[in-house]
C-alpha cells in the first residue's frame, strides 16, 4: 500500500520531523528542565527581590543625612550640588548613622572635586570646569568654596573662563575682534546662575545686517541682500 505522505518530497518530511523534534524538545525544557521561579513573568522574580534584601548594606541615604545635619542638608538642597547625594563626596554612611563615632571623611585633598570639575571637552557648555595645575594650586577646593553649596567667591571676569571651547573657536575666525557682549546681552546674574539665567542671542536676522547688509557701512565685512539671501533663515542657523 502506498503511503499517503509519498507526494511530499524527502527533503521536506525530514525538516517536518526535524522541526517536531525540536519543539517537543523545548516543551520538555519548559516544562521539567527550567525552575518555576525563572518562568514568572512580572518585573523581577521572587527570588531576586529576597537577594538583594540579603545583601550587607553601605549606603544610608541623604534623608538619613538630614536627621543630624540639617543645617548643610538645607544648603545643599538649595544649592548647585542639589543633585549630588551626600555619601557621593562622603562616601558609604551606613555605619555612621548606625555608630556617630564612625566619622565620615570630607575630600579635602584637591584631587577629588577635579574629578568632575577638570576641564574635559565632553563636558556640557557652561558646566564649571577649571585647570587645576594653575587654579590656585597651593589651596585645596574647600579654602575657598563651600562644599555643599559652592558659590564662586568671584564671579568668572570673562566668558572664556566657561565657555572655553567656543572662546577658542571664536579667537581664529572672522569676529576675533568682536566682545561677546557685542552680539550677547549678558545679565550679570547670568555669572552666578548660568543655568537659570541665560544670555540672550540674535533672534532677527536685522541684527547681523547692522554688519553684514548691503546698506551697513562697516567697510571690511561680507555684504548680503538681508531680503533675497536666505530669507526664511536666522543667520546663525546657517553660519556658526
Amino acid at each position: 500500500m502506498n503511503n499517503k505522505f509519498n507526494w511530499i518530497p524527502e527533503q521536506i518530511r525530514r525538516l517536518i520531523v526535524v522541526f517536531t523534534i525540536f519543539i517537543i524538545t523545548i516543551w520538555i525544557v519548559r516544562v521539567y528542565v527550567i525552575p518555576a521561579e525563572l518562568k514568572e513573568s512580572g518585573v523581577y522574580r521572587t527570588s531576586a527581590i529576597n537577594n538583594e534584601l540579603a545583601h550587607e548594606l553601605h549606603y544610608a541615604g541623604n534623608s538619613s543625612c538630614a536627621e543630624c545635619h540639617e543645617d548643610q542638608y538645607e544648603s545643599k538642597y538649595s544649592g548647585y550640588h542639589k543633585n549630588l547625594s551626600c555619601e557621593s563626596c562622603h562616601g558609604p554612611g551606613i555605619k555612621h548613622i548606625e555608630d556617630s563615632d564612625e566619622l565620615l571623611a570630607a575630600p579635602t585633598e584637591r584631587k577629588f572635586c577635579p574629578s568632575c570639575h577638570a576641564y574635559n571637552i565632553s563636558r556640557p557648555t557652561g558646566f564649571p570646569q577649571i585647570n587645576p595645575q594653575i587654579h590656585n594650586p597651593l589651596k585645596a577646593c574647600i579654602d575657598c568654596h563651600d562644599p555643599h553649596d559652592p558659590i564662586p567667591p568671584e564671579v568668572p571676569r570673562n566668558c572664556s573662563a566657561c565657555h572655553a571651547q567656543i572662546s577658542r573657536t571664536k579667537a581664529i575666525s572672522h569676529h576675533i575682534m568682536l566682545k561677546c557682549e557685542d552680539c550677547h546681552d549678558t545679565p550679570e546674574q547670568h555669572k552666578i546662575k548660568p543655568r537659570s539665567i541665560k544670555p540672550s542671542k540674535p533672534m532677527t536676522r536685522e541684527f547681523c545686517g547692522k554688519c553684514h547688509g548691503k546698506e551697513s557701512e562697516i567697510k571690511d565685512a561680507p555684504k548680503i541682500e538681508l531680503s533675497s539671501h536666505e530669507s526664511k533663515y536666522l543667520c546663525w542657523q546657517c553660519h556658526y
